[in-house]
């Protein structure tokens, strides 16, 4: 049974174990299960305001339960068998329970006691309900009998009477007895089925009952006061009917099945709308939410739970305007101005189920597509939606209808339509058909922009491009059910039914989120962070990641944008709502990831951001610093300080804590960075003498050392007090310790060598002759001291400077510093009577010696310091320039100019420019940026030669050095300078075609080189694929001023690739091996890719021709004839024409090809520079960012053979040779 109780959306399920189960089916999670039933329970029942539920078992027991107390609260005994049904009265305090003893009964669950058994079934009964308004219960038994019982009496037993017996039985004549009536009594048997019912249930508003039977029939009963009879019957299932019920709220009967089905009626045409199966198991009962538009339905092996239709609205957003569908009418919501009006009333009879909407900003114009559960008869409608509407009377525009899966704009007036015969259709505002496309394998088609679609396979999406019939991208992501692009269309949200993939435009996964619960909706805010909706929260997502809850929801909500602090959605009823929502975490989140500190510092004074989960996440992401904001706990505070190194704050952190391992901590931390006044004070609060004792020897610090040795006498610690006097060299005291301790030979040995002659004799009286004899003077004997320190270290030990983070500034303003001076904390030792050298903590002895040293101490620092009086008056007249204050007439100097390369690389980014001051580091970096660089060795003589010519030299005096002179391209511009380049793209243009007889002829001059073409012409490959790469290396060093010269330099990177790639293979088949026939095929088919090359027609037709006689050579007659009519095509010379022409007609006589060879020249193709193997249109390719080169997927990060600098696949800006393209 389903219910929704407060915050738990919950549903039992009983087991033919015995075992209760509650679940919550939004979160998909198992709560609890109840276990006291000794058999199977087939009944159960929540109360409709109670936290109870009532079951009943094969063990004849029918149990009240608590579930939040989680415990039965009592049992009602009286059934003799079977108990098949239990259920709660919606108003009074009653149960009604049906068996196998023939016989229902009803309970008072309050006083726990059975108040009517309805007795009439001769066979098992196998249900009864009580009617959710009448004073009628409904049964159904295998006695093939339903039968309504009136239970009228009953109330009026059991309800404190109002009127006497005589008024209501005038007011009521024909339902009343003047003398009383029975409890319950049959008002209608209705018999129609042939084998026994399983199953009856009310309507709930119209006198209507619906019965499912053994006899595979689903049965509607109408009744009135006197009489009930039989409406209709519907036929279709093939088993025995288990379990039927009525739609809640719309006019439907579902159904389910032993034959593994279950099925949606029509109740108006008696006619089947949907049906769904199940492979393996029977179904047993249906339940039906009261409020949503759920069911649950029980099957052998658990518990199903599923809508009947969609309740995700229809709807279209674009810029502050929103278009959905409700009821007949297409309106739009205005979010400026909150005005939200039907704007056409949509065609057709019933309630439309529109899938999806695709408006049309350009047209004004709108999609919609319609499905059904056969998915055959879905269609879409296309609308113009008229410029001026009336919202209280729309009007019913024509619409073109068809029918497809899918329909979604691509263009201005274009659209795209997907087919039950998965083909891309793309049409014109006419719906005429313009285009046809095949996609196999795709069940859906998404938006990605103009001429741009998402095609969703079973376990990928690809990016398509609709006018080049290519894929452009591809990932891996399965069932995607929605497709949420950014407002700039530079990232995309995918989402499934429990997760959230998030990609660039190139469809490369930047992050991926699992959810629990079913994923909603969603939009993009303006800041680029994906907002979306699960079934009971509103979440966000940044594209590092990193996600959160924004708040919880009541109902489910679909978004449709957001924008600042307001969610715009729609309900599941289609209402327009506006939610607030907090953006400041995930906005806090953004600014730490973009590295934007001004806004983190400022949204750290102004927000109110709080709790352990931006606490941890701070501490995840390496910033404690800025945690430090958000602590108010003490010994959090002191574990994030510790973390980011803040002696400042730990040492406030432990002084509230006041805990020994705090300190202890602390003490570490502090000794790690030098400051040895904290650790100091820290050894002071432990009480860890032995350390303190090391700290005042290392520091030099020798009156805290005495008194250290004279507070271990104190404290009886002889082993501490004889190693201090030790280090203090006081033999007096070690002597004395000596003594004290009955070490008397020791004692006297030791003041004899130091020369204590006093000491030694009063120690020789204590010692025998024996003793004396043994310890003799050693006359060479020292007195072994510590070397006296140099200098007393006041302050801490220096350390490296490091900068302070952004977020440490704010916290240490007007915080106190810890005191100067000499070593120890003033306020901590001579002050604080309860701190670590008080009486109390140290147990001292009852002469208080110890707090007479401290107060020694605190003598000793009052003295009379610095005699300056701040009182000291002065005349009111006396005044201070501004000039004697600030002007001290000194000289200075002028600051040195910013030299004219540097200026180059500060305001240009063309590689070139930088190339020209010398700074060949950042260029190499800009040409990885915009055309993916990443081997700069060739550039090294282009980068030379290009920096030698960016200056000139001249002299000045004969005394003076060289001076250069800057050449300017700009040199009529003040504000900013630009290095005059020395080449231009005519030049490169002219490189191509040196050999240019009558330009040279016009000049009088002889060539002295071969071009490119030239060298290609006579067969020099080697040396024209060097000259080829020379020209295009050198195309990154251009600057040109014209979008002209720029698509100039465009066509030429296209030439030089294609004759570089065609240059290669040809080359590559030279060396092949020829012995083979494979080696022969291979051959030929290099010879006819390099045909499709892009070449000069005279180096087109010696390619044609090679190609030509190598196909002839090898049988392969049908691919000789077509290079054959090719090269006619082209006017060869009449000699070459006459030989092909005899071949061509050799060739006519059998144009059949002997060897199968990997080319087709029917399918457009391009040739991977890598494999030299044919890539087909509509495969996966990727190129070089550089020259273009195409490669098949599987190279991708290799290093491109053609232009061999740039890695293939990389992405990359473009490439850059005019200020015009960064404008």
């Amino acid at each position: 049974m389903l219910v929704s109780k407060g915050s738990w959306v919950n549903f039992h399920c009983s087991l033919h174990s015995g075992i209760i189960q509650l679940w919550d089916y939004q979160m998909c999670a198992y709560l609890e299960k109840f276990e006291e039933h000794d058999g199977p329970v087939r009944g159960i029942c929540f109360h409709n305001q109670q936290p109870i539920f009532v079951s009943g078992g094969d063990d004849y027991k029918i149990k009240v339960w608590n579930y939040k107390q989680r415990r039965c609260l009592f049992t009602l005994l009286g059934h003799l068998d079977y108990i098949r049904s239990t259920y709660f009265h919606h108003k009074y305090p009653w149960i009604l329970s049906a068996s196998d003893d023939q016989t229902i009964r009803i309970w008072n669950w309050q006083s726990r006691n059975c108040i009517c058994i309805l007795t009439g079934h001769n066979h098992y009964v196998m249900c009864a309900q009580f009617h959710p308004t009448d004073d009628l219960v409904v049964s159904a038994s295998l006695d093939q009998t339903v039968r309504v019982w009136d239970i009228s009496g009953l109330r009026k037993k059991n309800t404190a009477p109002t009127t006497s017996p005589i008024d209501d039985h005038h007011r009521h004549p024909g339902s009343a007895d003047l003398f009383g009536q029975a409890d319950a009594v049959v008002r209608h048997v209705l018999e129609g089925h042939d084998r026994g019912v399983n199953w009856a249930y009310f309507h709930p508003t119209l006198p209507l009952i619906v019965s499912g039977a053994d006899d595979r029939l689903v049965k509607l009963w109408r009744m009135n006061e006197a009489k009930a009879w039989e409406v209709d019957t519907c036929r279709g299932h093939y088993n025995n009917v288990s379990c039927v019920l009525f739609h809640p709220r719309q006019e439907y009967i579902l159904s389910n099945s032993e034959d593994k089905s279950i099925r949606v009626w029509d109740m108006t045409r008696r006619t089947c709308l949907q049906t769904f199966r199940r492979d393996q198991d029977r179904f047993w009962v249906l339940a039906a939410h009261p409020t949503l538009n759920l069911f649950a339905a029980g099957h052998d092996s658990g518990m199903m739970i599923f809508k009947l239709e969609r309740e995700r609205p229809a709807y279209a957003v674009h810029g502050n305007l929103i278009y959905y569908v409700k009821e007949r009418f297409m309106r739009r919501l205005d979010l400026t101005t909150s005005k939200d009006h039907a704007v056409i009333q949509l065609r057709g009879g019933s309630r439309p189920n529109v899938y999806s909407m695709s408006y049309n900003p350009a047209e004004n114009a709108i999609l919609l597509t319609t499905r059904t559960t056969n998915t055959d008869n879905s269609s879409y409608e296309l609308y113009l939606i008229p410029t001026e509407t009336n919202s209280s009377q729309p009007d019913t525009p024509d619409c073109k209808k068809s029918s497809g899966l899918t329909a979604i704009w691509v263009a201005r007036n274009r659209f795209a339509v997907l087919d039950r015969n998965q083909s891309l259709v793309i049409k014109n505002l006419k719906n005429e058909v313009s285009k046809k496309i095949q996609v196999p394998n795709c069940d859906e088609i998404f938006f990605a922009g103009t001429g741009m679609l998402l095609l969703r396979e079973p376990e990928s999406l690809t990016l398509f491009d609709v006018q080049q019939k290519r894929v452009l991208a591809e990932v891996k992501v399965s069932k995607v059910r929605y497709v949420v692009w950014a407002n700039d269309m530079s990232h995309v949200a995918l989402l499934a039914k429990r997760s959230i993939t998030l990609c660039n435009r190139k469809l490369q996964i930047l992050a991926t989120l699992q959810e629990i619960t079913h994923v909603k909706s969603g939009a993009w805010d303006d800041s680029g962070v994906f907002i979306y909706t699960t079934s009971n929260h509103i979440k966000y997502a940044l594209t590092s990641g990193d996600n959160g809850i924004i708040r919880t929801l009541d109902i489910p909500i679909y978004i449709t944008k957001v924008k600042n602090h307001q969610v715009f959605c729609l309900d599941r009823e289609v209402k327009a709502r506006v939610l607030n929502i907090d953006p400041t975490e995930y906005r806090f989140k953004l600014a730490l990831i973009n590295r934007n500190y001004d806004e983190v510092l400022m949204m750290v004074r102004n927000s109110k951001l709080v709790g352990q989960a931006i606490i941890a996440y701070l501490q995840r992401k390496g910033y404690p610093e800025v945690a430090l904001h958000f602590v108010k706990d003490e010994k959090t505070r002191f574990g994030l300080a510790l973390e980011c190194g803040n002696i400042e704050i730990a040492l406030e952190a432990a002084k509230a804590l006041d805990d020994r391992i705090c300190w202890d901590k602390l003490g570490d931390m502090a000794l790690l960075q030098g400051n040895h006044q904290v650790v100091e004070m820290c050894y002071q609060r432990t009480k860890n003498f032995a350390k303190l004792t090391f700290l005042y020897t290392i520091t030099g610090n020798s009156d805290k050392l005495g008194k250290m040795l004279r507070i271990a006498g104190i404290r009886k610690d002889v082993s501490s007090h004889y190693c201090t006097a030790l280090l203090l060299g006081d033999v007096t005291e070690r002597v004395r310790l000596l003594k004290n301790g009955g070490q008397i030979s020791l004692a006297y040995w030791t003041a004899v060598n130091h020369g204590l002659t006093e000491e030694a004799e009063q120690l020789r009286e204590l010692m025998d002759e024996e003793q004396l004899q043994n310890l003799k003077a050693v006359p060479e004997a020292k007195l072994l001291t510590p070397p006296p320190p140099l200098f007393l270290l006041d302050a801490n030990w220096p350390l490296l400077t490091v900068t302070r983070s952004v977020f440490e500034g704010p916290q240490l303003k007007n915080k106190p510093t810890l005191a100067g001076g000499t070593g120890l904390i003033t306020d901590e030792i001579d002050v604080d009577p309860t701190g670590g050298w008080g009486d109390d903590d140290l147990q001292l002895d009852e002469d208080n010696q110890a707090e007479k040293i401290m107060d020694e101490d605190a003598a000793a620092g009052e003295g009379g310091g610095w005699d300056i009086d701040d009182d000291i008056e002065l005349p009111p007249d006396v005044e201070v320039h501004a000039s004697d204050a600030g002007n001290e007439g000194f000289f200075v100097a002028p600051t040195k100019g910013v030299p004219v390369p540097q200026q180059w690389t500060n305001s240009s980014k063309l590689p070139v420019d930088h190339v020209y001051a010398g700074s060949f580091e950042s260029a190499a970096r800009l040409l990885n940026d915009q055309i993916g660089i990443v081997n700069i060795e060739p550039f090294r003589q282009l980068f030379l030669s290009a920096y030698t010519r960016s200056r000139a030299t001249y002299t000045a005096l004969p005394i003076l050095p060289s001076l250069h002179l800057y050449p300017m391209r700009n040199w009529k511009e003040q504000k900013t300078t630009a290095p005059a380049v020395g080449m231009t793209i005519a030049d490169l243009i002219q490189r191509l075609q040196i050999l240019n007889l009558v330009y040279y002829a016009r000049l009088r001059l002889l060539p002295t080189q071969n071009g490119c073409y030239q060298l290609t012409t006579m067969g020099k490959f080697g040396e024209a694929l060097d000259k080829f790469r020379s020209l295009l290396l050198n195309i990154p060093l251009l600057v040109v001023d014209n979008k002209p010269d720029i698509t100039k330099a465009q066509e030429l990177i296209t030439l030089c690739r294609e004759y570089i790639l065609g240059l290669q293979m040809e080359l590559f088949r030279k060396d092949l091996p020829k012995e083979k026939i494979e080696d022969q095929k291979r051959s030929c088919e290099l010879a006819a890719y390099f045909t499709h090359c892009s070449l000069d027609a005279v180096h087109l037709i010696l390619t044609l021709r090679t190609a030509m006689n190598l196909t002839f050579k090898l049988k392969n007659y049908k691919s000789a004839s077509s290079f054959a009519r090719r090269l006619l095509e082209l006017g060869p010379k009449a000699d070459m024409a006459q030989q092909t022409r005899k071949l061509l007609q050799v060739c006519e006589k059998n144009p059949v090809d002997e060897h199968a060879m990997e080319y087709d020249e029917h399918n457009p193709f391009l040739v991977c520079a890598k494999s030299y193997k044919p890539i087909y249109r509509g495969k996966p390719e990727i190129k070089c960012p550089f020259c273009g080169a195409s490669y098949m997927p599987q190279f991708s990060g290799v290093l491109c053979t053609v232009c061999t600098v740039a890695e293939v696949g990389k992405d990359t800006m473009g490439l850059r040779i005019s200020p015009l393209q960064f404008r």
